[in-house]
């Protein structure tokens, strides 16, 4: 558990009433939250090796405002969170880059793979490249709707904006995925013309 019941001194009562009944609040939210966090967190460009860590950091910052949370806003809570944590993340990385002079994603992998895993490591790097490249706002409409399966009354909910807003943001993220499909099919067939 992230802390809550491992205190030194004793709570008072209140505080004690409201450690018991965040507690196993905050257990639930992570146990059924942890894996859409850590989704959302890798489709927004956090890389898969520091999602880890950028999930926990989310669920930290939960357990510090759990009485702060609404019932049934927490996916909303969680969202927010996430979408600041892998910001941060993102700019933390991008100055790692700048110190070391390398492309930390250009890193050779060791462990050989069968030839599925390398395809399917494939098709997710090119996702994640079309991913990266859309805007914030499209991409997480995006992401939410086809990868994840919310439903648009949902995602208003979750990203707090009006439902025409959404299906708005959803339709051009729809254009613009597309587009850059066909730009990227069309390059890959322009490279094996030339060849």
């Amino acid at each position: 558990m992230i802390g809550l019941g491992l205190v030194a001194t004793p709570l008072p009562q209140a505080e004690a009433k409201l450690a018991a009944l965040t507690e196993p609040r905050l257990a639930r939210l992570i146990a059924e939250q942890f894996s859409f966090v850590w989704r959302l967190l890798r489709r927004i460009g956090v890389p898969e090796g520091d999602a880890d860590d950028a999930a926990q950091q989310v669920f930290i910052a939960a357990s510090q405002r759990i009485a702060d949370i609404r019932p049934g806003s927490e996916r909303a809570f969680l969202f927010s969170t996430a979408l600041h944590v892998g910001a941060r993340s993102r700019r933390g990385r991008a100055r790692k880059r700048e110190d070391l002079g390398v492309d930390l994603d250009q890193q050779p992998d060791s462990a050989p793979s069968p030839e599925d895993l390398l395809d399917r490591r494939r098709a997710r790097a090119m996702l994640d490249a079309l991913l990266e490249e859309m805007p914030l706002e499209l991409r997480v409409v995006f992401v939410l709707y086809e990868l994840e399966q919310l439903t648009c009354v949902e995602i208003a909910e979750v990203v707090d904006a009006p439902l025409g807003t959404v299906a708005s943001r959803l339709r051009r993220a729809r254009e613009d995925f597309t587009a850059r499909v066909a730009r990227l099919e069309a390059r890959r067939n322009f490279g094996d013309k030339s060849q």
